[in-house]
């Protein structure tokens, strides 16, 4: 099994990754990077001081408005759309000199037996207890979300725009082919905690917030740098919040949210404002979504042991259990065919292996020793000039790149210990015809910096492009050259490129390289 103990050493003070050239990832200062292609991506640099923070919330600004008469019925619709069923009763036990006193005497009792239903659901399920920050902290991909100045990141799939979402809930849109960079904001923009594109689609944006979901659609081709805020499609269901994570289907006909509160997972028709829940029993919530490439799965993740692979056919689902916590994060392989996916309070990786029938994994038969163990992230110990690191632990999130031959891996580390800095580790990998893993090395930046938020460049033409939001606001990409195994590439003049060298045997005799055994 692959292990960071493999790995080369952690980079000194001063210098940062570059990229990856002949095999090997080459490190220097931040002034040596290499010269940019034309169109490249922006590196990026948001100062934490830039950023206006929300002075007060959205339900303490009332104090500025003079008071109105509302009737009955405007609060209520206006307490069932904030807080649900909850907030409904809430609101006619308060208006006891407006309802009869039975239907007050029975919406007080019916709060209270709600309030203690919860409070018993709470002590199963602690994380109903949490605020809608806290919520969104523990469940979000993204390390140290509450504090962290880049929030949410998102690739375009099919062009190199991206948008990010900051910790003053804006959202910004960058293309390097256009000089024009729209922000976007909405009354209902708050608590980011993802972005997403729709896939064969030019304009529009998914974003998970706190109370709802907004769909954008932004014209590619208008100068406008502040979109309005009718451009946004507000969508919401009672009780399904806050949304911590999205996925569209790869078509683009449905969309996917998830929330830790709703144990039902909502399948969104954007083009008519409808959702359909599926929901099971069990698990507390959904915390992770994750749509297989080629359309045949998804991955949902819930606040307890347990997480869930759906197959899109019939929206069957199977059940797999965990031995020590929730399933933390998940990627699939280019051809949805495995499954990555770590586990909280573990540091392994485990990888599921799917026929080509839809919902249905190899070795089923087994149950849930199906999920093999691939990696040991366990903690590595590596001497440097500036003293002893410890490297390893907890996963926080995994992200494969399009080609299939490299996964990245971040990893929590201690907040609290100088020597357990977060990072990230990168791992060579092979699906075809059997799965491989090998070492590769880790990416770092900036001495003052450490990594947040990772994603790979769908559409890279040389290999793979790492885009890395850091704790202090900056933004870089690492780019990782290669000739994929399964791609023909070809020069920038058209004629084939140089091959690369090749290794030898003897050099992976040493390396402890994971294969998939094949009877």
């Amino acid at each position: 099994m692959c292990s960071l103990a493999l790995f080369p050493p952690p980079l000194p003070s001063g210098q940062t990754t570059l990229c990856e050239s002949n095999n090997e990832l080459l490190s220097g200062t931040a002034s040596e990077q290499p010269q940019k292609q034309e169109s490249s991506p922006p590196s990026l640099y948001f100062p934490r001081e830039s950023l206006k923070l929300h002075s007060r919330t959205e339900s303490s600004s009332k104090a500025a408005f003079l008071d109105h008469s509302e009737t009955l019925w405007m609060r209520s619709a206006a307490a069932w759309r904030d807080g649900g069923c909850t907030g409904l009763l809430d609101e006619i036990t308060n208006s006891n000199t407006e309802v009869p006193k039975w239907l007050s005497v029975g919406s007080g009792f019916s709060l209270a037996l709600l309030r203690w239903f919860s409070s018993f659901h709470g002590s199963m399920f602690p994380h109903l207890t949490l605020s809608s920050e806290d919520m969104l902290a523990e469940f979000s991909q993204v390390l140290n979300w509450s504090d962290c100045v880049v929030r949410a990141f998102a690739w375009h799939p099919h062009t190199d725009k991206f948008a990010l979402a900051l910790l003053d809930d804006s959202i910004k849109i960058y293309n390097p082919k256009s000089a024009t960079t729209p922000t976007l904001k909405h009354r209902l923009q708050r608590s980011v905690a993802a972005v997403q594109w729709k896939p064969l689609c030019a304009s529009a944006l998914a974003v998970a917030c706190q109370n709802c979901l907004l769909v954008w659609h932004v014209d590619p081709c208008s100068l406008s740098t502040r979109p309005s805020s009718g451009c946004a499609q507000v969508l919401s269901h009672p009780g399904h919040s806050p949304v911590t994570s999205i996925a569209w289907s790869p078509s683009g006909s449905l969309l996917l949210s998830a929330s830790p509160m709703d144990t039902a997972m909502m399948v969104w028709d954007v083009a008519s404002e409808s959702c359909v829940p599926l929901q099971r029993v069990g698990g507390g919530g959904v915390t992770f979504l994750s749509w297989s490439p080629d359309g045949s799965h998804v991955l949902a993740s819930t606040p307890s042991a347990l997480f869930r692979v759906w197959e899109t056919r019939m929206w069957t689902c199977e059940r797999w259990p965990c031995v020590k916590g929730r399933c933390q994060s998940g990627c699939w392989s280019p051809d949805g065919s495995r499954l990555l996916f770590a586990v909280q309070g573990e540091a392994v990786i485990y990888a599921m292996t799917f026929s080509d029938k839809p919902g249905v994994p190899t070795c089923a038969s087994t149950g849930p020793q199906a999920a093999a163990a691939v990696a040991d992230l366990s903690e590595s110990t590596f001497n440097t000039p500036e003293g002893d690191i410890t490297v390893g632990g907890e996963i926080q999130s995994l992200s494969w790149d399009p080609t299939g031959e490299r996964l990245a891996v971040l990893l929590k580390g201690d907040p609290q210990a100088a020597d357990r800095p977060s990072i990230i580790a990168i791992f060579k990998t092979r699906t075809n015809p059997i799965f491989e893993l090998l070492p590769c090395g880790f990416v770092q930046g900036e001495s003052d910096a450490e990594p947040r938020l990772m994603q790979f460049h769908p559409n890279f033409q040389h290999g793979a492009l790492l885009t890395v939001c850091w704790s202090n606001g900056r933004i870089t990409h690492v780019p990782f050259y290669f000739l994929s195994a399964g791609v023909p590439h070809f020069g920038l003049g058209g004629s084939p490129s140089l091959p690369r060298p090749q290794e030898g045997a003897a050099d992976f005799a040493n390396q402890s390289l994971f294969t998939e055994l094949v009877s």
